[in-house]
């Protein structure tokens, strides 16, 4: 019997995922650029003014039904590119802008080096890095309510890592990923007042969704604690059942090998000493204070930022992150660069250079992760044949 994974690569599906990726990738870059914004100018020049068109009380830059066309007008329009092309390009821009590239590459390199030790040098560096970059590339392309988890499970198995123990490892992923978030965000609020990390104003609403979103991941994290180092059944059933439905059913044999495989590897992380343990959180550590350090190094590039303003801004990615994990958009589209304006407004900037960061950020951290992804499938296929 054909076995799902082998379907899952069969040549028609791989061609389409790489076109339909490809396409995604280009159309999101030239949106991201091209948005035109309302930006207030004071030099007479003006060609629009605000006249609250949606009836809330707001100016908002983005929406142009918020705004008429008028030559007294105290408003023009303008692009992200446009804002980018007039801001002052000086030595430090370019060595705070390379600073944020090296960071995304140490974020890549401590997932390499996490999954070599999660799965035991199994895989070698090659392989490691296919496996992460097609990883973020599923990712990418996937809402943050979902990422690329699922996927990651069927990349780590054609690289020879058994369905099972590849499920345990991805469990042991995001078991890290919760509980550097679980253990930081307490961390950070000894330092720094909880009011420091929302807009002023009425941000209550944003405050609850904080807060509800640290709750659901901290019984995320105690979960797939249980699930990987106490009851490795809870993931074999939910393997079965998972398997009961009619379009699956036929594979249910495999589910409960996987389900032996997933129990296999829980009773031999069980045996492993606490060092492997902070090594692999250290590894998980690096990789996302990297990920954090790279909006830092953004706004150093164009703002004077003191040690305590970097040490906030840290702070205010955690709420960030967690607008970007409960988006329904592929890879936080659109809600990660809201929420950037919205939470560093505060800085000195105004809101075109933040929306011209935001664009830069997400051209640093995001938009490569869609093109590399295209053209590694394709080499990763071929090399995983057998």
């Amino acid at each position: 019997m054909t076995s799902p994974l082998k379907s899952a690569f069969s040549a028609w599906k791989i061609a389409l995922a790489i076109g339909i990726g490809l396409l995604i990738s280009s159309w999101m870059l030239y949106h991201a650029v091209s948005t035109v914004h309302f930006v207030k100018v004071t030099d007479g020049k003006g060609t629009h003014e605000w006249v609250d068109g949606n009836q809330n009380s707001d100016i908002d830059i983005h929406d142009a039904d918020d705004f008429k066309v008028t030559s007294t007008g105290n408003y023009a329009q303008q692009t992200v590119s446009d804002a980018l092309n007039q801001i002052k390009w000086t030595n430090s821009t370019w060595w705070w802008l390379l600073g944020a590239l090296l960071f995304m590459v140490g974020r890549d390199f401590f997932y390499i080096l996490r999954i070599r030790l999660l799965t035991k040098n199994k895989l070698g560096w090659k392989a490691a890095f296919y496996v992460i970059m097609l990883w973020e590339f599923a990712s990418a392309l996937s809402p943050g309510v979902v990422g690329g988890a699922a996927v990651a499970m069927f990349i780590l198995n054609r690289e020879t890592i058994p369905f099972g123990k590849a499920t345990a490892i991805v469990i042991v992923t995001a078991f890290m990923d919760n509980l550097f978030y679980v253990l930081m965000i307490p961390f950070v609020f000894l330092f720094i007042h909880h009011s420091e990390f929302f807009p002023a104003g009425d941000s209550s609403f944003l405050i609850w969704w904080f807060w509800g979103g640290y709750a659901v991941i901290f019984s995320l994290c105690l979960l797939l604690y249980l699930t990987i180092f106490w009851y490795p059944k809870l993931a074999t059933r939910f393997l079965l059942f998972i398997f009961r439905l009619p379009f699956l059913k036929r594979w249910s044999f495999i589910a409960k090998e996987w389900g032996k495989d997933i129990e296999k590897a829980s009773e031999e992380f069980k045996l492993e000493k606490r060092a492997y343990w902070f090594n692999v959180f250290l590894t998980t550590f690096g990789s996302w204070i990297s990920r954090y350090l790279v909006i830092n190094a953004i706004l150093n590039a164009f703002l004077y930022l003191g040690f305590i303003e970097n040490i906030k801004i840290l702070g205010k990615q955690f709420v960030l992150w967690l607008f970007m994990l409960v988006s329904p958009t592929p890879g936080g589209s659109g809600v990660a660069e809201y929420a950037f304006g919205e939470l560093l407004a505060d800085f000195g900037a105004s809101a075109i250079l933040l929306a011209g960061m935001a664009i830069l950020w997400r051209l640093i951290s995001y938009f490569p992760y869609l093109f590399i992804g295209a053209i590694v499938l394709p080499a990763w296929i071929r090399r995983t044949r057998r």
